[in-house]
C-alpha cells in the first residue's frame, strides 16, 4: 500500500488535465444515473480497499469540524467544548475549525482512529465518492484523488464507464 501512496502524486499529476476536462464535461451534462453509478463504483472499490492499510487522509489532511462534531467529540472525550477546541483545533483561513497538527492526533500507530465512533462528519463521508449530486463536488474530488488511492481508482473507473 505504501508504494501506491508514494506513487499517487505522480499518477494524479499525469491525469490532472484529463480529469479536469472530464469533470468540466460531467458538470455540463451529468448523466441521469450518475449517483447510482457512483454508489456502485464506491461500494465495489471499498470491498477491495482497506483504509486501515492506508490512512493517508488522516496522515496528510485534516477534516473540518462542525459545531455538532465539536460537541459530540468533546462529550465523548469528557471535555467541555472550549477545552476540546483549545487543545486540538484552530481556525483556518475560511474560519472553519480544523486540527492544530497533522497527522491527526486521534490516529494510532495501527491506523485505527481513537474516536472512530464519534469522528467528524467529514471523516465519515470521505472521500465523498458516493455523495448525491457527485458532479457538484468536482474540485473536491480533484483534491481527494491526490490523497486517497480509492478515490483515484473510483474516478478512473468512472471515466472508463462513461466512455
Amino acid at each position: 500500500m505504501q508504494e501506491i501512496i508514494n506513487n499517487l502524486p505522480k499518477f494524479v499529476k499525469d491525469k490532472h488535465k484529463e480529469n479536469k476536462a472530464f469533470f468540466n464535461k460531467l458538470k455540463k451534462r451529468p448523466p441521469k444515473q450518475l449517483d447510482y453509478l457512483m454508489q456502485d463504483l464506491h461500494d465495489n472499490e471499498f470491498q477491495r480497499t482497506d483504509c486501515l492499510k492506508c490512512a493517508n487522509c488522516c496522515k496528510t489532511t485534516g477534516p473540518l469540524f462542525t459545531d455538532k462534531d465539536v460537541n459530540r467529540i468533546s462529550k465523548y472525550l469528557r471535555l467541555k467544548a472550549p477545552q476540546f477546541i483549545n487543545k486540538y483545533l484552530r481556525f483556518d483561513e475560511e474560519g472553519d475549525y480544523v486540527l492544530n497538527t497533522l497527522p491527526c492526533v486521534f490516529l494510532g500507530d495501527d491506523n485505527y482512529c481513537s474516536i472512530y465512533e464519534v469522528r467528524p462528519k467529514a471523516c465519515r463521508e470521505f472521500p465523498h465518492t458516493n455523495r448525491k449530486k457527485f458532479y457538484q463536488i468536482s474540485n473536491l474530488t480533484l483534491k481527494n484523488v491526490a490523497i486517497c488511492p480509492a478515490a483515484y481508482n473510483i474516478v478512473e473507473a468512472l471515466k472508463k464507464n462513461m466512455k
